[in-house]
């Protein structure tokens, strides 16, 4: 470790914590920011450093820091994400603590997450919505359709105990960090803390802030519509169940039901009919159910795979009964079905001399037979296909290691070249 010099002029071997801020042209309120981080140091005999993760600015921002004496660390690759990645990878101290170098949040609160982080806290929040929101410091739309939207969906796919998901106040542990591997360059990045925090059952505590009217003289970098799309779009990635799972769980349901009771014959709602036309759109809707769930396996598997996601002990245990052959089994059974009932349809039509068919008879029998049909096939294709990502994987040897993998448990008890062996999510 080198030697640094904490803002109360003591000499310490590594500050406590470091204060990360992105910057990106922000000279009208960066100096505001640094001097009262300096402030809070000295007030609370906190060994700290400031970090100014420059994304590229052109108005000299770098100067103002360094003037200072924080230490400016350069990132080029643009980005909210990025810039807070670059200044976390530099940091030297045990906990970081990032926010927003716009004089919209208040610096004099990181006492408060460093006392969560100290209690052994992972990860700790800021909460605007518990701490006050000042007048005009959030524009409407963000205070009450926004914020709350993504963070209620946050919390209802991962069943996150935060309430302020997007709170740019907050830290966590160097060490929690680096476990949660985190990617996305974008203002999503704040999400993806969170998520992946809670993903990996990280302690996660949360402390009252503020938001103040930020001081700049220009627009913000956010752009509503888009970064919230963003936000969205990454928690769906991030819950193949919500994505994938519950939606075809629910077709495959509703068209299973409908085609049920459709099949013996037309059913009459009211003064409304249905008949064969609706039992094609139910055999539709179990067709599209069963690939959206396949889909949230895929996506599941994958995303474990590649350290994404944590392993999931509930897939583990599903890994145990369903395999290969148990998948193959069963998408040969519907194919025989599928034929099965193919051929009665085939025989019914020879009974007309293969002439004129009467469709509400004879769809009754081929809509089922082409659904166990496909069915069949796509099972059949989805058992291969989940067992080759079930085939046991090796990372890139790194000398005197041993090979890793991060597929789940279960599929890395199959050995390589056994069949019986390999698994099925």
């Amino acid at each position: 470790m080198t030697n640094r010099m904490a803002q109360d002029g003591t000499s310490t071997t590594s500050p406590e914590v470091s204060v990360v801020m992105p910057c990106l042209n922000e000279a009208v309120t960066l100096a505001a920011c640094i001097q009262q981080i300096q402030a809070m140091f000295a007030e609370h005999k906190i060994s700290g450093e400031v970090i100014v993760a420059d994304n590229g600015s052109t108005d000299g921002s770098q100067a103002i820091a360094e003037r200072l004496g924080a230490r400016v660390v350069p990132v080029s690759r643009p980005g909210y994400g990025s810039a807070l990645m670059g200044g976390i990878d530099a940091a030297a101290g045990k906990f970081v603590v990032m926010g927003d170098s716009d004089c919209s949040y208040d610096f004099g609160h990181v006492p408060r997450l460093l006392e969560g982080l100290r209690a052994g806290n992972d990860l700790v929040m800021g909460n605007r919505f518990r701490g006050g929101i000042k007048p005009g410091a959030m524009p409407p739309l963000h205070r009450y359709l926004g914020n709350p939207v993504l963070t209620g969906f946050g919390r209802l796919f991962f069943n996150s105990p935060c309430g302020d998901f997007h709170c740019g106040l907050r830290g966590v542990s160097k060490e929690a960090y680096k476990r949660m591997g985190l990617r996305t360059t974008g203002m999503e990045f704040a999400s993806e803390m969170v998520v992946k925090a809670t993903l990996f059952k990280m302690r996660i505590g949360e402390v009252p802030t503020t938001l103040s009217p930020d001081g700049r003289d220009r627009a913000p970098h956010l752009r509503s519509w888009h970064d919230g799309w963003r936000h969205l779009r990454f928690l769906l990635l991030y819950s193949p169940r919500w994505l994938f799972l519950f939606p075809g769980l629910a077709l495959m349901i509703l068209g299973s039901v409908v085609g049920l009771l459709l099949l013996p014959g037309p059913r009459m709602v009211g003064a409304v009919r249905f008949d064969v036309q609706t039992l094609l759109y139910a055999a539709m809707s179990v067709l599209l159910g069963f690939q959206s769930v396949v889909f949230a396996f895929f996506t599941k598997i994958f995303a474990i795979s590649e350290g994404l996601m944590p392993e999931d002990r509930n897939l583990n245990r599903l890994f145990r009964y369903i395999t290969l052959e148990s998948g193959l089994a069963a998408g040969f059974a519907l194919i025989v079905i599928g034929l099965t009932a193919s051929f009665l349809a085939l025989g019914s039509w020879g009974a007309t001399h293969f002439g004129l068919l009467d469709p509400g008879r004879s769809l009754r029998l081929v809509i089922p037979a082409v659904l166990s049909l496909t069915l069949g096939f796509e099972l059949v294709l989805s058992s291969f296909f989940f067992s080759v990502l079930g085939m046991k994987r090796k990372d890139r040897m790194v000398p005197g290691a041993e090979p890793q993998s991060n597929i789940p448990t279960a599929a890395k008890e199959s050995g390589e070249g056994s069949s019986s062996q390999t698994e099925l999510a």
